[in-house]
């Protein structure tokens, strides 16, 4: 597929944070709330004309649309969508970012027709306010990092330490009839997928039962994109055509040592040779599964936020020779930690005083708008 091919409206954009779930403390987090931005987005959008950022990754929070099975409330996607048109910023909605309604699991019978409904929905509502633009889309987040929070750790729903293949199996199982029932509805319609880019290595004192182990554990980043598409688990009913284009979530920490799963230094100083390249680990993706990229997340905390976007401005730009189409810096307004909101990430391109007021930080935005100008010459 030609780079002139690519739908979005800028190689830059911004991730709003939107997950909705239940945490480790069995708590309702509704991030597009806590950071303000539910109630500020004519004002969020407006700020992104500094960078020229036009697209941008927003969420339906599944858990608040629907507050009774099968009763929808759109009133504030509505209100969101409009004031994307007001400002021309295009919209990339995850319609289950890691939260489900009340009292659902996707280990529950009625997962499945309850998500084919939410999307028959949501592509109906779309288009009573939009009816010409590209929907653009992910079904479900990160399913290979939720079913592991969710099924093997008890971080989130369902709860549990011995079910991950299963949540994993019911996630792909609602998304493939998901993709499925939005586009027999509509021929306009893009699915994005998000998964985990990660690099596991063996330790330094080898055994060869661990670098099989190592070799295990990262195909495990690929099983839920090869079940969409139909390599695995052909009873699902996956395909490659659900797919349209590959989002590639991304940060400082993807790559660690099997079992003490000590992180190996982004910028790996000391040349260690196990660490990859993300430009390199990128490309791995895009040659199994040929469909276009984007690294739909990308960010680093504190103080050496600059310093990351800048390696992963370098790492992109030796991508020109397949269809790479862009990155999202995620989250761009700051955003608390899940299990304990008093604990900021400081990472977004805007920070969050105590009244909600944005900040500036200036260090990070110097260097985005740099390289945002870049796009535009």
């Amino acid at each position: 597929m030609k780079q002139n091919n690519n739908p979005f409206k800028s190689f830059w954009m911004a991730g709003y944070e939107c997950a909705d779930m239940l945490n480790a403390y069995g708590e309702r987090v509704d991030m597009a709330k806590i950071t303000g931005h539910l109630d500020r987005v004519d004002d969020d959008y407006d700020l992104l004309k500094i960078f020229n950022i036009k697209t941008v990754r927003e969420g339906i929070r599944w858990s608040r649309i629907e507050s009774a099975a099968y009763e929808y409330d759109w009133n504030e996607f509505v209100k969101m969508k409009r004031i994307g048109l007001e400002h021309g910023i295009q919209q990339i909605w995850d319609l289950c970012h890691f939260g489900f309604p009340d009292g659902l699991s996707p280990l529950d019978t009625d997962f499945e027709i309850r998500f084919i409904d939410l999307c028959r929905a949501f592509v109906r509502t779309f288009r009573q306010v939009d009816t010409t633009s590209p929907i653009m889309v992910v079904p479900i987040n990160e399913i290979s990092f939720i079913s592991w929070l969710g099924g093997d750790q008890a971080g989130t729903v369902p709860y549990r330490r011995d079910v991950g293949w299963k949540v994993k199996y019911e996630l792909v199982k609602a998304s493939i009839s998901g993709i499925r029932a939005m586009k027999d509805l509509d021929n306009n319609l893009l699915v994005l997928t998000t998964e985990p880019l990660m690099n596991v290595v063996p330790p330094a004192d080898i055994q060869p039962d661990q670098l099989l182990r190592a070799a295990q554990v990262n195909e495990y980043q690929f099983q839920v994109t090869d079940m969409l598409e139909g390599r695995c688990c052909s009873e699902l009913g996956g395909s490659p055509h659900l797919i349209d284009i590959q989002g590639l979530n991304y940060y400082y920490n993807n790559q660690w040592i099997l079992d003490s799963f000590q992180f190996l230094p982004w910028a790996n100083e000391s040349n260690d040779a196990r660490w990859k390249p993300a430009s390199s680990l990128i490309l791995d993706f895009y040659k199994r599964y040929e469909k276009p990229v984007i690294l739909s997340e990308t960010s680093h905390p504190k103080e050496h936020r600059p310093d990351w976007l800048r390696f992963i401005a370098r790492e992109c730009s030796l991508l020109k020779d397949i269809p790479f189409w862009g990155v999202c810096w995620y989250p761009i307004i700051d955003r608390p930690d899940w299990d304990n909101l008093s604990v900021l990430h400081h990472s977004g391109v805007w920070e969050v005083n105590d009244k909600g007021t944005r900040l500036l930080y200036q260090p990070l935005a110097i260097e985005l708008e740099k390289l945002a100008s870049q796009c535009n010459e």
